[in-house]
């Protein structure tokens, strides 16, 4: 299922299409990007990768608290759309022609709003909560110290990056904020060429 918001030509100023995805854990975030690189040349970004190299450097436990608390001390060093303009910086430094971006997860509302000014497209992406977990625990990604969770940590994990413990500090998480800047909503709750179906409508590629 597919919900249309204020959809625009998801251009950025460097003549390059710039896609950002956000959504619920599990939603398949990573999926949809990886789907658009492969089909559509986008070079596909994931910036939550990028803060897992930072963690590791720090010596510091790759779990989801951590990569929290990085991303914020960067907003607030480098500005809310500092993953944006990260990502946009490796595609511009690439050696390879890419005909667009597909930058992934979108967690902040400084950092959506800041791909929206700059003529990229905030897709929203979700499932219901119970296939999302069971998503995550057969996927085995590679990621224990963030997957190795109960139904109800996935729950209250999911809960505490959707509503900023303190709703005055930007730099937070927010992903209800980020979900009403939205432009496009895809529900994936089905199968893989459902989900490209609806990728294709949804973003006119």
């Amino acid at each position: 299922m597919v919900n249309f918001g204020n959809c625009g030509e998801g251009w950025y100023n460097g003549g390059m299409k710039i896609i950002g995805t956000s959504g619920t854990n599990g939603s398949g975030k990573d999926t949809v990007g990886e789907i658009i690189a492969e089909r559509h040349n986008f070079l596909f970004i994931s910036v939550s990768d990028l803060l897992r190299i930072e963690c590791r450097k720090r010596g510091l436990e790759v779990v989801r608290e951590n990569l929290r608390a990085i991303s914020a001390e960067w907003r607030r060093e480098f500005g809310l759309g500092v993953l944006v303009d990260k990502a946009v910086e490796l595609a511009e430094s690439s050696s390879r022609h890419y005909d667009g971006i597909v930058a992934s997860p979108m967690r902040n509302v400084g950092e959506a709003q800041h791909l929206k000014d700059i003529g990229g497209t905030l897709v929203w992406i979700d499932a219901d909560p119970k296939v999302r977990y069971e998503r995550i625990q057969v996927a085995n990604r590679g990621r224990s110290g963030e997957d190795d969770k109960s139904y109800e940590e996935f729950l209250a994990e999911e809960e505490a990056e959707m509503h900023p413990n303190d709703p005055n500090d930007p730099s937070l998480l927010n992903g209800a904020g980020v979900k009403a800047l939205a432009d496009v909503t895809i529900m994936n709750d089905t199968d893989t060429e459902t989900l490209q179906k609806s990728i294709d409508t949804a973003l006119k590629l």
